[in-house]
């Protein structure tokens, strides 16, 4: 009588462990594609911006009165027939762009979303909050700090000689372009994650370049103002100055983190 031997079990078979690098969503699309779809993303960022600007045209009045805050005091004119119509037009286009910020941005990240690693992703989400985030905060800084300190300052220099009496349009470029560049040199905490996050820079690196930090500063605050006055361009370079230092956290954060990730990971 023979008896058969039990069958061997089958061999346990262990998934492979997913690549940080592997593309989980990428599509094979043509040339043709890629740029229809990014023609497609393009006119909706372009239509909410108009739409947005509409929107604040409607309001625009209370927005000038706003922008006018800082400069309480002053007497504003109108030197040419139309011309509060173009700073009108003006103030909505750049409030509807800030308004539309997130769809913009929304609209950029589905469309390089799927050309990108994991690693990567988790990058994403982060960035464009962080971005949106720093972009307002840079808006508030501006109108809040320094618009009043260069209008102070402006219009305390010459107090015993001019009277003060400016163009509205003139005074809202000003206004306008101090916020924007303001806005935009707050997205440099984000460019310093995103370049420590991929491993290109790290913060001891940024942090032993101090020096020239501080030089750049402060020529990005005699370039970004509008305006020549000391004051404005101190605040803003000393504002720069503290994101780097920001940013060099952050990336000093990610740093730490990140061997305890992939312990976890192993």
């Amino acid at each position: 009588m023979s008896t058969s031997l039990p069958e061997p079990p089958p061999p346990i078979r262990i998934a492979p462990k997913p690549d940080p690098d592997a593309f989980p969503g990428e599509v094979e699309m043509s040339l043709v594609d890629h740029l229809e779809e990014l023609r497609r993303r393009i006119l909706r960022s372009l239509l909410v911006v108009v739409i947005s600007a509409a929107g604040c045209l409607v309001v625009v009045k209370p927005l000038v009165r706003l922008l006018e805050m800082p400069a309480d005091g002053i007497r504003f004119l109108q030197l040419a027939p139309g011309e509060f119509l173009f700073v009108s037009l003006k103030v909505a286009g750049y409030a509807g762009l800030s308004l539309a910020l997130p769809w913009v941005l929304y609209e950029i990240l589905a469309f390089v979303l799927p050309g990108l690693s994991r690693r990567e992703r988790r990058l994403v989400a982060p960035a464009v909050a962080g971005s949106a985030v720093l972009f307002a905060a840079g808006l508030a800084f501006a109108w809040w700090a320094l618009v009043p300190a260069a209008l102070r300052f402006l219009v305390s220099y010459g107090a015993d000689v001019v009277e003060p009496s400016w163009s509205i349009e003139r005074y809202l470029d000003f206004v306008l372009l101090l916020m924007v560049a303001t806005a935009l040199a707050f997205q440099l905490p984000v460019l310093q994650l995103i370049l420590g996050a991929l491993g290109l820079i790290r913060a001891r690196t940024m942090l032993s370049a101090w020096r020239w930090v501080l030089l750049t500063a402060a020529i990005a605050g005699a370039v970004l103002t509008p305006s020549t006055d000391p004051v404005t361009m101190l605040l803003l370079g000393g504002a720069i100055t503290a994101l780097y230092l920001v940013g060099v956290g952050l990336v000093a954060l990610t740093e730490q983190l990140r061997p305890a990730t992939g312990a976890e990971a192993s």
